[in-house]
């Protein structure tokens, strides 16, 4: 694959990103994370930050690295970022950075680079990315304990390359 170019689609209809982001202490040390279903991956951290932050940016990042992508899905763990970004952050520019109760939001530098991700998806003529909760977690929420691995018939997912950029 060349940079710039669209990856590969396993499902025709639409291109699979996860995305998880984590802090050690909170604040503390913080981490984010997205891969693609081809393989495809990128990763990266702060000193200090909070899990909240982590989530945001790795959702971020999935966003803006798959840029050219028609048909995103976005799977996170996190409730809070799929929340922020589905439900709440257009409000709270529309509120004057202010959530519903007249606090100030939290996390507005990244709220606002969420909003100029899918803003410019629109510009392009790209429909908004699909967030939803992994699957792992919607199987929990109906009674199924799960496990899969890669180990078993799931696929390997080959991190040896470098993520693609489309920027």
């Amino acid at each position: 694959m060349t940079a710039g170019s669209s990856p590969r689609m396993h499902d025709a209809d639409r291109y699979i990103v996860a995305t998880d982001g984590a802090c050690k202490g909170n604040p503390g040390p913080t981490g984010w994370a997205w891969v693609g279903e081809d393989g495809h991956w990128a990763a990266g951290s702060l000193v200090k930050g909070t899990n909240n932050i982590g989530e945001l940016l790795a959702l971020l990042y999935a966003l803006r690295d798959h840029a050219d992508v028609r048909n995103l899905t976005i799977q996170a763990d996190s409730r809070y970022a799929i929340d922020t970004y589905t439900k709440w952050m257009s409000g709270h520019a529309r509120r004057g950075w202010k959530t519903a109760s007249g606090s100030p939001v939290k996390n507005r530098d990244i709220l606002e680079q969420l909003i100029a991700a899918r803003d410019a998806r629109e510009d392009a003529g790209l429909p908004d990315a699909v967030l939803e909760p992994v699957r792992a977690a919607a199987h929990a929420e109906k009674g199924t304990a799960s496990t899969w691995s890669s180990l078993g018939a799931q696929e390997r997912i080959d991190v040896s390359t470098a993520p693609r950029k489309t920027r």
